[in-house]
């Protein structure tokens, strides 16, 4: 049993000094792809900044929801910002070459935030369902105190599961190949590249798509159908509509991040690498950006909020004058 515990202790894992990363290979013109997504990146970094300075200066912006809706904008800003400048940094001035510690540091923020934005829609859900179900008793069962708590279990949740996976990464050796055949430092492609026993990453693969994107989705169906029932049982089809179009912005959120992960992943296999790269890419910066115009376009108190905002700063001009 010692010479086995110094073996283990000896073991040297081979580290590669880079990886290479060769998504978008072969694509005709697509630097225009990469000037679309830096368009993306200002738009979601001024749509989410919008947000998150609302819900700051606005004090009628303060409830539990918008504790959420605030950590949703905060993930999203985070998002673009690890995922499309470092994109169109690789691909548009052609630096393929990443190193070890910064392509591990590029997959932690590549699945952490991702994986927040879907547990950011799952608090919401949450939110909704006690407001429908209990809405006498809303304020008491969802305080902006239990919402900070709910919101800061599932940063710290995410973020130990994706060290974990992290983790997994430093415990192989890379002695064959360092081409990484996708558009960032991917969990698959590159544990594939490992030339040891590859097994915690393949089950930790396996284990993460359910607990970050299956788990929420059932969740946030399953109070949508607890939502429905509770709405059957009010008399009125005037409140019945009056209570579900609390529920649209979220509804829309939820559309907007699971239906194209679901539809890359439902015909994945059947199209071409190029196809199913540009398909993740875009599911990964559409979000950011469409998220803070469904939340001004769906909740009124953010509607109001700009107005008053907007009214404000059109007297002072006026004074200033």
């Amino acid at each position: 049993l010692s010479s086995e515990q110094t073996l283990e202790e000896n073991i040297t894992f081979v580290r590669p000094a880079y990886f290479i990363i060769t998504g978008f290979i072969g694509i005709p013109n697509v630097n225009f792809y990469f000037v679309f997504l830096l368009f993306v990146y200002v738009l979601s970094v001024v749509g989410n900044g919008t947000v998150l300075t609302l819900i700051i200066v606005d004090h009628t912006l303060k409830g539990p929801k918008y504790v959420a809706v605030f950590s949703l904008a905060l993930t999203d800003i985070l998002s673009s910002t690890a995922f499309l400048p470092k994109i169109i940094d690789i691909f548009l001035f052609n630096h393929r070459y990443i190193s070890y510690n910064e392509c591990l540091t590029f997959m932690f923020f590549g699945f952490t935030l991702p994986a927040m934005q879907s547990f950011n829609l799952v608090a919401l859900s949450y939110d909704r369902l006690m407001a429908i179900m209990y809405p006498l008793h809303y304020q008491v069962k969802v305080t902006q105190r239990s919402m900070i708590n709910l919101i800061a279990f599932l940063w710290i949740f995410t973020i130990t599961l994706i060290l974990i996976v992290v983790g997994f990464i430093t415990r192989l050796s890379f002695c064959k190949s360092v081409v990484i055949n996708s558009y960032f430092c991917d969990h698959g492609p590159v544990y594939r590249l490992g030339c040891n026993d590859v097994s915690p990453s393949r089950v930790i693969g396996v284990l993460c798509p359910v607990i970050m994107l299956w788990l929420p989705l059932a969740f946030i169906l399953a109070t949508y159908c607890c939502i429905v029932y509770a709405l059957s049982k009010i008399s009125t089809a005037q409140e019945r509509r009056k209570a579900l179009k609390t529920c649209t912005g979220h509804l829309s959120l939820v559309a907007i991040y699971f239906i194209p992960i679901l539809i890359t992943f439902t015909i994945g296999a059947e199209i071409h690498p190029n196809a199913r790269i540009i398909n993740l890419s875009l599911t990964s910066v559409f979000p950011p950006m469409l998220n803070p115009i469904v939340y001004v376009l769906h909740t009124q108190e953010i509607r109001l909020s700009i107005k008053r905002i907007l009214k404000f700063t059109q007297r002072d001009k006026v004074m200033a004058k």
